[in-house]
């Protein structure tokens, strides 16, 4: 994989294509009108059933799974974050992103929410490997934001889906499927 451009792009359903923006144009309210859209009666996701879930489907898919279609139904922001090749090492380019969302994952209107974020990869090497790599990719996000960050860890959960879901699934091996969801969980409890 080379490290491809920073791109990010918002999408209210994770089948719906997106709009894309270029990172200068991303701004904490942005990120906070995006992530704060929540319905009262969203759907109760559990990220282990997730990481489950993708476990038992590597190369079959994840979208028409029971869990992970509820996730479509939630807000949600799309980033792709630079990674070194192969790596859960973030490029340095990306941590202002990440601190983009961090700062807003702050804010007032966002800070008594809980977010998933879902790690993904587009359809270069092995289906496994691309799961794996993925899951750790979401975690090291996940890291950043709650150690860098101090985003307190109970509000962030992750989990990784692969090649499974791409956001162009006529070009699996795409860049644009490489990329981070963040999604709102709703509120703490």
């Amino acid at each position: 994989m080379i490290a491809h451009g920073l791109r990010i792009s918002m999408a209210l359903g994770l089948l719906l294509a997106p709009s894309i923006a270029s990172s200068q144009e991303l701004n904490n309210s942005q990120i906070m009108s995006t992530l704060g859209q929540v319905k009262e009666a969203a759907p109760a996701v559990d990220a282990a059933l997730l990481v489950e879930e993708a476990n038992a489907n590597v190369g079959k898919g994840v979208a028409a799974l029971p869990n992970w279609s509820k996730l479509s139904e939630l807000s949600q922001l799309i980033v792709e974050i630079d990674f070194e090749n192969n790596s859960t090492a973030i490029e340095p380019k990306s941590y202002r992103t990440v601190g983009l969302i961090a700062d807003a994952l702050h804010h007032p209107d966002l800070f008594r929410y809980k977010f998933l974020i879902v790690g993904h990869s587009s359809a270069t090497g092995m289906a496994k490997h691309n799961l794996e790599l993925s899951q750790k990719r979401a975690d090291a996000i996940n890291e950043a934001l709650s150690t860098t960050f101090a985003v307190p860890p109970n509000r962030l959960f992750s989990v990784g889906a692969g090649e499974e879901w791409p956001i162009d699934p006529g070009h699996p091996e795409s860049a644009d499927n490489r990329r981070v969801q963040l999604i709102n969980l709703g509120l703490l409890r």
